[in-house]
C-alpha cells in the first residue's frame, strides 16, 4: 500500500543518500561507532560474553565473520553479530540515547557482520557503512517518537530489544541496497524477532536484548532479501489487530519523509549519551552527586569517615528495577542507585573494578548501604532527559551535607570533549589490544568515510 507509514519508512530506507548527512552527523554519529567497538573489546572479557560465545561455537557454519576480542576467531553472520551485541551491552557500558534506548549496540555489530560477510565485488565502502549506520538511528529515533511511553525510564520491554530490532533490520537492508518492498518486509518481519521484558534487567540475560536486536534485525534483512514477506502495515496503527503498537500502550504513529536535499536526521538534533562506567545510565546522575558532596565532606572533616555519617539521603526518580538496596551481583549493582552512591562515596571514583565480587561484598560497603534512604520527590520523574540525582549526608553532629546533579558529564547536554572520548575508547580496548591497533582503529574511524571497504574495520 502507497502512503502508509510502514511505506514511508521503506522509502526513507531505500532512497536516503550519503549527500543527507550533515557534517554534525557524520561526527556524532562516528564518535558512537568508536565508543561502541571500544566497549565491545572490554566487553569481550566478561562471562557473560563467554556464555554466548561457547553457544554460538557450537553451530558448524560458514564462518566468516570476526568476534570483538578474539583474534582468528570468526562466527557465521548472525551469530557474530549476536555474540558481538552481548559484548557490547555485558557491562551496561554503551551508548544511550533519547527518547531511551542504546541505539549503537543494536545496530554496529549487524553492520560489521554484514560487511564481511558480502563477497568482494559488493563490498560496502565507508561512506555506505556510515549511511546505513544512520538509517539505523533514524529509525529507531522515530519508532520512539511514537509513544510518550518510550520517553521515560521503561517498565515493560527494554527498548533495544524493541526499535533495536527494527533499527538493526533498517541498517542491514540499506547496507544490502534491498529494494523499497523488500525494506518494507523486512520491517515487518523485524517486528515479529522484537522484544524483551524489563524483568531480566539487572541479569545475565539483559545482554542478551541487545545481541537478539542486531542478530535479529540481520536475520530479518537476510530474510527479505531472499523473498520473505511480512505484513505491509506494520507500523500503522489499525484498530483490532496490533502491529508495532503492540509494544506500547500509547501509539501515534507518523510517516517518515523521504529524504530530501534538507533532510535532517535525529541525530542532528538529539545528541547521544556517553557512559564514563560501566552502570545503567541512571547510575551517572548519583554518582556525580555523590562526589559533589565527598569534597564536600572531605573539606568538612579532612577525610572521608563513614563513622560521622547517620543517614545517606538519596532523592531519585521511581524506577523499580534500578532501585536495589542490597544489590549481590555484579549486574545488580550495575543497576543500583544504593550502591553507586556508596561506592563513589567510598572510593572517590566509580570504575571497571567497581562491580568486582570483592568490590561488591566489602563490609565498608555494605555498612554504607545499611545507611541508605530513599525518598522520590515528585518533580523527580524517571526520565533521562528531566531527572536529577541528589546525595545528602546526615552527620552524628546535625549538620546535612548535600550534593546535587541535573546534568552529568557525558550526557548529551554536556557531552564527553574527544579527549575524554579517546580516553574511554583507549582504556576499553587495551584490555584485548596492542596500542598500535588501538590507534589504527581510531584512525579508521574517524576517516571513515574515505574508506573503500568497510569489512576493514
Amino acid at each position: 500500500p502507497e502512503d502508509t507509514v510502514t511505506s514511508s519508512f521503506a522509502s526513507f530506507i531505500h532512497a536516503a543518500r550519503p549527500e543527507h548527512l550533515s557534517s554534525t552527523v557524520r561526527h556524532r554519529s562516528k564518535r558512537m561507532i568508536l565508543d561502541s567497538i571500544g566497549v565491545g573489546l572490554v566487553g569481550s572479557t566478561t562471562r557473560v560474553f563467554d556464555i554466548a560465545l561457547r553457544y554460538c561455537r557450537l553451530y558448524s557454519s560458514v564462518a566468516v565473520s570476526s568476534v570483538y576480542g578474539k583474534p582468528g576467531v570468526k562466527l557465521s553472520p548472525t551469530l557474530a553479530a549476536f555474540t558481538n551485541g552481548v559484548a557490547t551491552h555485558s557491562m551496561d557500558f554503551d551508548d544511550t540515547w533519547h527518547p531511551a534506548t542504546h541505539p549503537s549496540g543494536a545496530v554496529l555489530p549487524a553492520l560489521l557482520a554484514a560487511s564481511q560477510m558480502l563477497p568482494p565485488s559488493t563490498k560496502p565502502n565507508g561512506l555506505d557503512f556510515l549511511l546505513a549506520f544512520n538509517v539505523g538511528l533514524e529509525v529507531q529515533g522515530r519508532l520512539m517518537h511514537f509513544s510518550t511511553e518510550a520517553h521515560d525510564i521503561p517498565k515493560r520491554f527494554h527498548p533495544p530489544s524493541v526499535v533495536g530490532t527494527l533499527g538493526s533490520a533498517a541498517a542491514t537492508a540499506k547496507l544490502l541496497s534491498l529494494s523499497s518492498a523488500q525494506c518494507c518486509h523486512a520491517l515487518g518481519i523485524a517486528a515479529s524477532l522484537a522484544g524483551a521484558p524489563m524483568a531480566n534487567a539487572a541479569t545475565q540475560a539483559k545482554p542478551l536484548h541487545v545481541g537478539n536486536a542486531t542478530r535479529l534485525g540481520l536475520e530479518a534483512a537476510l530474510l527479505a532479501a531472499r523473498g520473505m514477506e511480512a505484513n505491509p502495515l506494520i507500523l500503522d496503527d489499525i484498530p483490532g489487530c496490533s502491529g508495532f503498537s503492540a509494544f506500547y500502550s500509547i501509539y501515534q504513529p507518523k510517516p517518515l519523509p523521504t529524504p530530501s536535499e534538507h533532510h535532517e536526521f535525529l541525530l542532528e538534533k538529539q545528541d547521544i549519551a556517553f557512559k564514563r562506567f560501566p552502570a545503567h545510565l541512571g547510575m551517572h546522575w548519583v554518582v556525580d552527586a555523590a562526589l559533589s558532596v565527598r569534597n564536600l565532606f572531605i573539606n568538612y572533616a579532612g577525610s572521608f569517615s563513614p563513622s560521622l555519617i547517620r543517614t545517606i539521603m538519596l532523592k531519585i526518580p521511581v524506577s523499580k528495577y534500578i532501585n536495589r538496596p542490597f544489590p549481590s551481583s555484579e549486574h545488580q549493582a550495575r543497576h543500583s542507585f544504593q550502591f553507586n552512591a556508596c561506592a563513589a562515596l567510598l572510593d572517590g571514583e566509580v570504575g571497571l573494578g567497581s562491580f568486582s565480587e570483592s568490590s561488591i561484598h566489602r563490609q565498608e560497603l555494605r555498612e554504607l548501604l545499611g545507611k541508605v534512604v530513599v525518598e522520590h520527590p515528585e518533580d523527580n520523574v524517571a526520565n533521562f532527559d528531566k531527572m536529577y540525582g541528589e546525595v545528602a549526608l546526615l552527620l552524628h553532629s546535625g549538620d546535612i551535607l548535600t550534593g546535587k546533579c541535573d546534568t552529568f558529564y557525558g550526557h548529551w547536554r554536556k557531552p564527553l570533549s574527544k579527549e575524554s572520548l579517546l580516553k574511554k575508547f583507549r582504556s576499553n580496548a587495551s584490555h584485548v589490544l596492542p596500542e598500535e591497533k588501538i590507534e589504527a582503529i581510531i584512525t579508521l574511524v574517524d576517516n571513515l568515510e574515505n574508506l573503500s571497504d568497510s569489512s576493514q574495520l
